[in-house]
């Protein structure tokens, strides 16, 4: 139940930063915070991350879709998998989710976290990376401790 809160906060601060993107950002001109590190610019993506499958939003739909799917298929087994297996995949679908509700509302993800190096990305996108590296460094170092705890 602890990863349940932890998913639907993630979730939360991803719509509710999305939606203060919308209404406050200026479209098309970027809003630097101090300090010039993080900059807030409002990218509407129809694709995936770094705008790979520009038309792939009915395909990303129906993948995101499966792989909710899929979990809740195996949430018995998922249960006995170690906290940190359990946290990386919270992480990730409640991202994953994040994006899938954009999708499904606008057509497109909103994204506003700017670093001028990388590709303009979102809360969403910050717990899928986090989650995804946290579970592929479960699989490198294979995870022996499969307990519950």
């Amino acid at each position: 139940m602890r990863f349940l809160g932890l998913g639907l906060g993630v979730l939360m601060a991803d719509q509710i930063t999305k939606h203060l993107a919308v209404t406050y950002l200026p479209p098309g001109k970027s809003v630097a915070l101090p300090g010039h590190l993080l900059y807030l610019t409002l990218v509407r993506n129809p694709g995936a991350a770094f705008g790979l499958f520009p038309q792939g939003t009915p395909f990303l739909i129906v993948l995101t879709c499966g792989v909710l799917v899929f979990v809740w298929l195996n949430r018995r087994a998922i249960a006995k998998q170690s906290s940190l297996f359990k946290l990386g995949l919270t992480l990730a679908l409640a991202g994953g989710v994040g994006n899938l509700a954009d999708r499904l509302r606008w057509g497109h993800v909103i994204d506003f976290l700017d670093v001028r190096f990388w590709p303009v990305f979102n809360v969403a996108d910050i717990a899928i990376v986090t989650g995804v590296i946290l579970l592929l460094w479960l699989v490198i170092r294979g995870d022996e401790s499969r307990s519950g705890s």
